[in-house]
């Protein structure tokens, strides 16, 4: 059913267990799932705007808001945690009928994508994972900032101006549509309660074991940038170790929103990767 009209964020919604689950089901052809990031405020058509609008040529392309985020409701005892984001996912995938995709994730939706490759690996194709968490790794200032989140617009100005290399894209305008985003009723209240201090244990959740990773048998796109403050290139580094069937694709002067500051460039591999 739709959800509300006039909000580019609110797509279409659908039962998925416990949670109302807020999605967005664009184009035609091999389904394509894209797993958001878990910055303050963040939905998947906020993370994902501009790839949805370019993969949507070729592919049907879902991307649905985890718990917590965005536009999905939740029940107000929802605990949080990877296990219960995976079963939202897979919850959502058989509510569609989709036996299986190539997946996106991006940051915390690369461990989420990990996630559902380990768990149901035949129900995965190929996997791009971009500034992906899911291996060990300390703890950055960039991550313990956006996860220790509190609201107001200085705060998320500042957040966003950790993600972007190209400091021009975080403008007053964003930072306070992105702050409005953050308070909707219940959002902060269940963000909050995420990833309380001290954060490296939440770091340490949402990696995968080493030989799990190992096992994967999916051909996998890694995409980082250099310059990513919020998590270190060394995770795809390290992935790409791990990974037998991998191939990293770094770029120069780009932080964490590859998919927004080298957005045709990111389309584009992503694309040709999902076309061979």
């Amino acid at each position: 059913m739709r959800a509300s009209e006039g909000n580019p964020e609110v797509g279409v919604s659908i039962q998925t267990g416990a949670v109302l689950t807020n999605y967005h089901d664009m184009g035609s052809g091999d389904p394509v799932l894209l797993l958001h990031g878990s910055g303050p405020g963040v939905s998947a058509w906020a993370n994902w705007r501009l790839t949805i609008q370019s993969l949507k040529t070729k592919f049907r392309v879902l991307a649905p808001d985890l718990a917590g985020f965005g536009y999905s409701i939740c029940p107000s005892e929802m605990v949080y945690s990877r296990e219960s984001w995976l079963e939202q996912i897979i919850r959502f995938m058989d509510a569609l009928e989709i036996d299986r995709v190539h997946v996106v994730g991006n940051s915390f939706g690369g461990s989420m994508a990990l996630a559902l490759g380990i768990a149901c690996p035949d129900r995965v194709s190929k996997l791009v994972l971009m500034g992906s968490v899911g291996v060990p790794f300390q703890l950055t200032e960039g991550l313990d900032a956006v996860w220790g989140y509190e609201p107001s617009v200085d705060n998320m100005r500042s957040i966003m101006r950790t993600f972007a290399y190209d400091q021009s894209l975080v403008g007053d305008d964003l930072a306070q549509l992105r702050y409005e985003a953050s308070i909707r009723p219940g959002i902060h209240e269940a963000y909050s309660r995420m990833f309380p201090a001290p954060r490296q244990r939440w770091v340490d959740a949402m990696a995968h074991q080493e030989s799990d990773v190992r096992a994967l048998p999916h051909p996998t796109l890694l995409i980082h940038g250099r310059d990513d403050k919020v998590i270190p290139l060394k995770t795809s580094l390290t992935m790409m170790q791990w990974i037998d069937n991998s191939r990293l694709h770094v770029f120069g002067r780009c932080g964490h929103w590859t998919q927004i500051e080298h957005a045709s460039a990111f389309s584009t591999l992503v694309t040709n990767f999902f076309s061979e």
